[in-house]
């Protein structure tokens, strides 16, 4: 018997090494990142925006901080493409990478050297049970709150910020979408008033 596995479903178990292919602009290793985030599982508490959802954080790779999944933009990828592989391998989820957060400029912790950090929302759809840096990392599903108090880099929580702000504009666009349909009314076809 053969058993047919589709290419979208297998992951590779090692994570890409190594500085040959990295982009660097100006001096400057640069790094994608993404806020693994999704809706809460469970009864809804609050109508908070940040109560409906939470984001993983991993373990820093020595196990001495939390953060979110990031690593190197390499030549052969865009930015999205790096986003997604670097969650991949460091905190085991795959999903829909939306829309740049921004650009951040920093400094290594461990390098004397200046990266410039680009982060993206990823919505995820899929977790795996198994994923390249599992046996290097921890992850955690936490409120944005919490998250945003544990995790380790200034730039990554004024990232986790935007987010919040995009999640509570589209919250707000969604339910103004409710309260101003267009009213059916009998009477002219170019009209979406009722005049009463």
């Amino acid at each position: 018997m053969v058993a047919l596995v589709s290419q979208e479903n297998v992951v590779t178990l090692v994570s890409r090494t190594g500085r040959e292919l990295q982009r660097y602009k100006k001096g400057r290793r640069q790094v994608v990142g993404c806020i693994p985030y999704r809706f809460k599982i469970g009864e809804k508490k609050s109508l908070d925006v940040l109560d409906e959802y939470e984001v993983l954080v991993i373990s820093s790779q020595n196990g001495k901080g939390m953060l979110f999944p990031k690593g190197g933009w390499e030549l052969d990828e865009s930015q999205k493409e790096a986003a997604l592989r670097e969650t991949m391998e460091e905190a085991g989820v795959k999903g829909i990478v939306e829309g740049k957060l921004g650009k951040w400029s920093f400094k290594s912790k461990t390098y004397d050297t200046l990266y410039d950090g680009y982060m993206f929302p990823l919505l995820v759809e899929e977790q795996m049970e198994f994923w390249p840096e599992q046996n290097l990392r921890q992850r955690t599903w936490m409120s944005i709150s919490e998250a945003r108090d544990i995790c380790q880099h200034w730039w990554m929580k004024e990232a986790l910020d935007r987010l919040v702000n995009r999640l509570l504009g589209q919250k707000l666009v969604r339910e103004n979408q409710v309260l101003l349909r267009p009213l059916n009314c009998i009477g002219d076809a170019k009209s979406d008033l009722l005049i009463v």
